[in-house]
């Protein structure tokens, strides 16, 4: 596998068996795709990153702005009735979570100004969301009924080990039964917190070091379909935490940032990539199309209940 100039060759002996890929739709060069979730009836909602925007798109690659978010919208999760929550930055760059209702409409539930850069977010139960603070180094705890946040922990792992990378630290978040995951792409680790009791976080431990992930999502046996942005591919990696390489860059995943399963019936084998291009770190072709990706991967997605 090639690499890009500078990079440390962390995947170059990570054997290769591609997924069947299928661009679903593309963005113009220089949009930020950031997360996303997809709809039982197939829709996929897109966080645009740098423009404050939530696209919805049809299983057929049709796109429409759903939702406009003054300021950055980052993480993206459904809410029990069908709504979307987001984490992001107001016009004044504090950190936010936002509501979004089925129409579209955008109401503001929290303000969080001891929050840095809220990231991935993740269910932890019925109105309650984990979200990744990729700076802090922390995860919060989000209650959407209340509405609160608080810190639901905080620690080394999460952190950045220079706090002048900008390379974010606790990113991508993913509950599998009884473990939350947690990516940390500025100290390419892949982290595990077992849960306790009342969902309270144990100590985490390392899953996986040398591995660049951004967002990901686990299939119903626990593998987990991991984004390597900057890497420009797609990897599984295992419950051994044995790592394979399912798209390259000729698959279109050239600054592959977020991973979700299909949710319709006769969709759930597949999986959905949103990528910016290379934007952070342009490859020598430079900055290409933002595109929506689908690999067929053959078990179906792990669902939260």
């Amino acid at each position: 596998m090639e690499n890009l100039v500078g990079l440390p060759p962390i995947y170059e002996d990570t054997p290769i068996d591609l997924a069947p890929a299928k661009i679903i739709t593309s963005f113009p060069v220089n949009t930020f795709l950031e997360n996303l979730a997809i709809a039982p009836d197939g829709t996929i909602f897109v966080t645009n990153h740098e423009v404050g925007k939530i696209v919805r798109i049809t299983p057929y690659g049709n796109q429409q702005i759903h939702a406009s978010v003054e300021g950055k919208v980052s993480g993206l999760a459904f809410t029990s009735d069908g709504g979307l929550i987001a984490t992001g930055w107001n016009a004044d760059s504090v950190p936010v979570v936002s509501l979004v209702a089925k129409d579209g409409t955008v109401e503001t539930l929290l303000t969080l100004p001891d929050a840095i850069f809220l990231n991935g977010i993740t269910p932890l139960s019925d109105n309650k969301y984990l979200t990744a603070d990729s700076y802090r180094g922390a995860i919060w705890l989000i209650d959407v009924a209340q509405p609160s946040a608080s810190i639901w922990l905080e620690h080394p792992l999460l952190a950045r080990s220079n706090a002048e990378n900008p390379i974010p630290a606790a990113n991508g978040i993913k509950r599998f039964c009884r473990t939350v995951y947690v990516s940390n792409t500025e100290q390419m680790l892949l982290l595990r917190i077992p849960l306790g009791v009342g969902d309270h976080p144990s100590e985490p431990e390392v899953f996986v070091e040398k591995t660049n992930i951004d967002d990901f999502a686990f299939d119903v046996e626990g593998n987990l379909y991991g984004a390597t942005h900057i890497y420009n591919t797609v990897v599984r990696i295992g419950t051994d935490g044995i790592t394979t390489i399912i798209a390259q860059a000729e698959q279109g995943v050239i600054g592959s940032t977020s991973v979700a399963f299909g949710q319709s019936e006769g969709d759930r084998t597949s999986i959905y990539i949103v990528t910016n291009g290379g934007m952070f770190l342009p490859p020598p072709t430079g900055v290409v199309a933002a595109n929506v990706v689908r690999l067929e991967v053959g078990k179906a997605g792990y669902i939260f209940v």
